[in-house]
């Protein structure tokens, strides 16, 4: 069940993000005049297809979905001897140079437009996310270091304002991408009742120790930064199971395991976790009385792994916040995070390039596909999410310029504006196999990655 939502999840995204950037194109070819004879979903053989409007433009459904296209009356392709002159007028080729910039980049474009208007609906409806809010600092990091131990609420980063957990991410990758040597983290302490107090303090944390390999891991982990979890209270509880046997009741809170405290929910979860079928004793309070409750986790197995379950429910959600915008705002925001996405983007793109960052952070098809199929388990808010992310990641794509792309036939044209005279359509075809070379190479390693991220 779990294969198929995930296939479904991926299908979707996939078909909305391909219709979209060939609309792109398509609407800007009939905005330019040019004739459309095509425009598929999916390549290679066409299994479904019909005609319609003025140009009785084919619609078809190809067998290949990871793709599509758009096809113009183009002379390199076509034999115009049956066109009509109108028609003829209306070619690709015979086109001014930027109509045909405009058709071109009009793909990757409606990619940026989809991620603008969905960031701007999400922040108009209001996203939740984690409190900006930490757990308690291991006393081995810069964080610790700096003064916090946890419970502070940070406010600030490098002057750029903080309102939730997933912005505290979103700023320190930035500082990562940057290789900024230091970060400027701005928070608030807890008062006595909890309650954060009005004075914000200022810590300067280095960051040297952090690779810009770790961009895809816990990297701020290492910094000593974990969002805040809740106390280890017991939840529902199933019958007949191992909390139920041991005398657990809904509502107890878990504070200790055979002597040692337990910081919240999720070391408490990673404890049961990590002793399947080992004696625990918990220390429990119940109405204000401290209990000791002696509890031996079930044997299960996860993925070929022996983990401890005690059928029980437990929250390790932390606190959330739900932060909304004004229709402007929102707008505003979602320009501004399309832009910024694109630039980090592209700064890894080039960091590779460069082999500053290595190319097993390069994600193929099987990862992008397990990613659809948690986020769309996660809720619709988080796999809207995840088409905004990956519609940015194929604007940028297609913007690189490497032949085959949109990017390296906008290359080809730049070339037609500085000099006047096209590329000759050698070098293009040589370009082309050049690009197509690249591009399977880098499927290739994608794939690999995937493989070996997900199976080993």
């Amino acid at each position: 069940m779990i294969i198929l939502q995930t296939l479904l999840a991926f299908v979707l995204a996939l078909s909305v993000l391909i219709v979209v950037h060939e609309l792109g194109h398509y609407w800007m070819a009939r905005l330019c005049n040019v004739k459309v004879l095509r425009f598929s979903m999916g390549m290679g053989k066409i299994l479904f297809s019909r005609e319609f409007g003025p140009d009785r433009t084919e619609w078809a459904i190809s067998a290949l979905p990871l793709g599509g296209y758009v096809k113009l009356l183009d002379a390199r392709a076509d034999d115009l001897s049956a066109v009509s002159p109108e028609d003829r007028k209306r070619e690709f080729t015979s086109q001014s140079v930027w109509r045909r910039i405009a058709i071109v980049a009009a793909g990757p474009l409606a990619n940026f437009v989809l991620a603008i208007v969905v960031l701007t609906g999400l922040y108009i409806y209001g996203m939740p996310e984690p409190v900006a809010r930490l757990r308690a600092v291991p006393e081995n990091t810069v964080a610790y270091q700096a003064g916090l131990r946890g419970g502070e609420t940070i406010v600030d980063i490098d002057g750029t304002s903080i309102h939730n957990w997933q912005q505290v991410r979103w700023k320190l990758t930035e500082v990562l991408m940057e290789e900024h040597p230091a970060v400027s983290i701005t928070y608030e302490k807890p008062g006595e009742n909890g309650e954060a107090k009005a004075d914000p303090v200022t810590a300067i944390l280095p960051t040297k120790q952090l690779s810009i390999e770790e961009v895809d891991k816990d990297f701020i982990g290492k910094l000593g930064l974990f969002v805040e979890r809740p106390p280890a209270v017991i939840g529902q509880i199933e019958k007949n199971g191992v909390a139920e046997k041991a005398g657990l009741k809904e509502g107890d809170r878990v504070t200790g395991v055979n002597g040692e405290a337990v910081l919240d929910s999720l070391a408490f979860v990673n404890i049961v976790r990590a002793s399947p079928g080992k004696s625990l004793v918990l220390q429990v309070m119940r109405n204000g009385q401290p209990l000791d409750i002696a509890l031996t986790p079930a044997v299960r197995t996860e993925k070929d792994v022996l983990v401890g379950k005690m059928d029980a429910r437990i929250s390790v959600m932390p606190d959330m916040t739900i932060l909304s915008y004004s229709i402007p705002v929102a707008f505003a925001e979602g320009v501004y995070k399309t832009w910024d996405t694109s630039v980090i983007t592209v700064k890894m793109i080039g960091k590779m390039i460069t082999g500053d960052v290595s190319l097993k952070n390069i994600t193929g098809p099987i990862a992008i596909a397990d990613y659809a199929g948690q986020t769309a388990r996660a809720g619709l808010i988080r796999y809207l999410h995840f088409i905004v992310f990956i519609s940015i990641s194929i604007g940028v794509m297609n913007l690189l310029p490497i032949p085959v792309l949109d990017g390296g036939l906008l290359l080809y044209y730049a070339v037609e504006v500085v000099t006047g005279g096209s590329i000759p359509e050698k070098v293009a075809q040589i370009g082309y196999k050049i690009g197509m070379g690249i591009l399977g190479l880098l499927l290739l390693v994608a794939v690999f990655n995937d493989v070996i991220r997900l199976f080993f």
